[in-house]
């Protein structure tokens, strides 16, 4: 395995770094094709969130995949090489594993323990296998990925070492309005959710039902705003007084709306500080912005106007850096060092199975040959005769090669364990093609599975 991931996140970045370096869903697809074509990648992912972008390799050479790696991002973000190397992090085979994993489950989120995150790692895979760039080693570490996060969530209480960053953020938004719980400050308002995408919609589902009186949906494609209010407002749904405007409607949106929830992919501001001023003007109730984008989508300075109260990417990031961690965090934290240990074992297993194959394949060749030579010389032996020669040899082969093959796939899934791949094909004298010829084959068939599986 020679996985590497280089990438930035809040943890290792400034938010106007990532603001800047941001990628958008086509530049995400270039920047994977530009991955693959570059000498040392042989398959790639990319993992872009609001506050992360890393780009997921299996690569031949390390010096050079980070330096690829590095020059990619830089070029595909229009951050300068220059400027965006201090802020990247490199991790490499098990610590690059241990570090997906670690997402997945949200140790490495903002908000510890929020669950959007493996919706986000599906999204990069399912995005790896639609254009062909996630081959068997990032399936498997992806799908992976997504089992271990489940399994953090359902085993430990990490989701009560913090809230979504939704929920999180509304907190933060009613925080220090007279001990107010958000169910209480949210009652009876009006709400504007400016984008249908998930974390717009998983913000709309969150104001329903908190109790928020209406909610518009407001986004540059009409029908996935309209698709949005027609869920939340559906019987089986929040229930909720819901109904969808264009974006062009915004500004008419903002004057009568009391919390305003942006999550766009926009690459420039959709709430200028003029637009935001002008729909206050007069009015004698406050304006809660909460900008979830990143980009921001929010002029920062909203938070200058009075009467008006922004909470962003930035706030939440300085409030979650105070926030208490949780005691199931060790336990999860055990869950992913097992995994990874697993993983590991598995990958290494993997690796020698085509060796394996190739070797009983040689095996019953040999058998095969050693029988018709055998006819040859003895023309007279009959089909039941034939029949328990055949079985004979065959069963001596396989006792031979039993304890042997068990053992080495044994040895195999240890650390170090690569060589003894190299050691049968070598004392065996198998032909590397074939061996090779296994591989693709075995590629072939995991890759059709794993796109059924996302």
């Amino acid at each position: 395995m020679s996985l590497l991931v280089v990438g930035l996140s809040h943890r290792s970045a400034p938010v106007s770094i990532l603001e800047r370096a941001a990628l958008s869903a086509d530049t995400q697809a270039k920047l994977l094709q530009d991955t693959l074509a570059a000498e040392p990648a042989a398959e790639g992912t990319v993992l872009a969130t609001c506050n992360r972008i890393e780009l997921y390799a299996d690569v031949d050479k390390f010096h050079a995949g980070v330096a690829e790696l590095s020059t990619l991002l830089a070029q595909h973000s229009g951050v300068g090489l220059d400027e965006l190397t201090p802020y990247l992090y490199v991790h490499y085979e098990d610590r690059a594993v241990h570090h997906l994993f670690s997402v997945a489950c949200g140790l490495d989120s903002m908000v510890v323990g929020e669950g959007q995150i493996l919706g986000q790692i599906k999204d990069a895979l399912a995005l790896g296998q639609e254009l062909h760039t996630a081959g068997r080693l990032l399936n498997d570490l992806f799908q992976q990925a997504l089992r271990v996060g489940k399994r953090a969530h359902s085993e430990t209480g990490i989701d009560r070492a913090g809230q979504s960053l939704v929920t999180f953020g509304l907190e933060r938004l009613v925080d220090g309005t007279d001990g107010t719980d958000v169910d209480t400050w949210a009652k009876g308002k009006r709400a504007l959710v400016i984008g249908a995408g998930s974390m717009s919609s998983l913000a709309a589902a969150t104001l329903a039902r908190a109790g928020v009186s209406e909610i518009v949906i407001a986004n540059r494609t009409l029908a996935r705003a309209e698709r949005l209010a027609q869920i939340l407002s559906e019987p089986g749904g929040t229930g909720v007084a819901a109904h969808a405007a264009e974006m062009v409607a915004v500004g008419d949106e903002l004057t009568r709306a009391d919390v305003v929830v942006s999550c766009t992919g926009a690459t420039g501001l959709v709430l200028t500080g003029d637009a935001v001023e002008t729909a206050v003007q007069g009015r004698r109730t406050p304006l809660a912005l909460l900008d979830l984008a990143m980009p921001r989508d929010i002029d920062a300075a909203a938070h200058r106007i009075p009467g008006v109260r922004l909470v962003d990417i930035e706030s939440l990031a300085e409030a979650s850096a105070d926030a208490p961690m949780a005691a199931d965090v060790d336990l999860v934290r055990g869950i992913v060092s097992d995994e990874v240990a697993a993983f590991g074992a598995a990958q290494r297993a993997a690796h020698i199975t085509p060796t394996v194959v190739a070797l009983r394949t040689m095996a019953a060749d040999v058998v095969a040959n050693e029988v018709a030579r055998l006819e040859g010389r003895l023309p007279g032996l009959d089909d039941k005769q034939r029949a328990e020669i055949t079985q004979t040899v065959r069963r001596v082969v396989d006792k031979l090669l039993h304890a042997p093959t068990v053992r080495v796939k044994q040895l195999a899934s240890e650390p170090g364990g690569a060589g003894y791949a190299d050691a049968l094909r070598t004392l065996f004298d198998l032909d590397p093609e074939t061996v090779a010829a296994v591989s693709r084959a075995d590629l072939n068939d995991a890759d059709v599975k794993n796109r059924g599986r996302v």
